[in-house]
């Protein structure tokens, strides 16, 4: 069973980031930024957190737009994340720190790094950070709604309890039967509201600006191969739907230009897009790249 975390704020321009907190056993102990993806919340990284079992700090954002940083207000982006994080590092004097990213958490990483290098020693980039041009003719809300499925669905959806949002999650063909009191925890994170009137946390406009990002920015696309600090990819093998095809394949990476002598580039066998962070062998591999030195 995973720790529970300490939660705390730290003020960024337009109010209070809220911050998870796993504490180290010992406070010379290192620290890491845990930063999640497009939709999700700071407790995605619950089993990352009860691996690492205290051999470091894990501080864990909820993103601006996000759980209980909803009422942060924009503007939005992947900069301004990344200016986020930096502040959340210099409030604590925790600097230079890991910094690792899950999905649109990668691309902030990786920005992290590069507009604020004194800060970042090292990125850990997980299944993200990696763009690619869209198709011909297709737009982005249509590329959105493809690649993030049920996950955007449901930010137009009303659910009339805890329940009915729960049953909505263990659908999604991701998770399957991996249902676990900490996946329950995390997902419950992200309701707000009243019954019979629950929604998710997310603001629709901070994912919609977030996600143009992720697929057009050219800042943000450019990040990964600028980094200014040891770097490590770590990619699923399958999709956010648990499809055969994920994200990324060797042959895409190579495509993307990514120098992996600068940025080596794995697999995590077996895994899809969400199972790279709290399956066993994904949360595993995490940890051992935290732990890097």
């Amino acid at each position: 069973m995973s720790p529970r975390p300490e939660e705390f704020t730290v003020p960024v321009p337009g109010g209070d980031l809220a911050v998870l907190r796993w504490p180290a056993a010992d406070p010379g102990d290192p620290v890491v930024v845990a930063v999640h993806g497009i939709t999700a919340n700071g407790l995605s990284w619950f089993e990352v957190a009860r691996r690492l079992d205290g051999r470091a700090t894990l501080l864990a954002p909820d993103l601006r737009g996000r759980a209980a940083s909803r009422t942060v207000s924009g503007p939005y982006g992947l900069s301004r994340h990344a200016d986020d994080v930096a502040a959340l590092i210099t409030a604590l004097g925790t600097g230079p720190v890991t910094v690792v990213g899950h999905s649109m958490g990668a691309w902030v990483t990786a920005l992290t790094a590069v507009r604020h290098p004194e800060l970042v020693r090292r990125a850990l980039l997980v299944d993200g950070a990696l763009s690619f041009p869209l198709p011909p003719g297709v737009g982005v809300d249509d590329a959105l709604a493809a690649v993030l499925g049920p996950a955007l669905a449901r930010l137009s959806t009303t659910f009339p309890d805890r329940d009915a949002y729960r049953a909505f999650w263990r659908r999604h063909p991701a998770f399957g039967s991996a249902w676990t009191r900490e996946i329950d925890d995390y997902t419950q994170r992200d309701l707000v509201g009243e019954e019979p009137e629950l929604r998710s946390s997310c603001v629709p406009e901070a994912v919609r600006t977030d996600g143009t990002q992720v697929l057009l920015d050219p800042e943000a696309a450019a990040a990964v191969h600028h980094l200014p600090c040891p770097a490590e990819l770590l990619w699923a093998e399958r999709g956010l739907l648990d499809e055969p095809q994920g994200l990324y394949d060797a042959g895409r990476i190579a495509l993307a230009g990514l120098d992996t002598t600068r940025v080596p580039a794995s697999p995590v066998p077996g895994s899809n897009h969400y199972s790279i962070l709290w399956g066993e062998v994904g949360a595993d591999r995490i940890v051992r790249g935290l732990l890097a030195r």
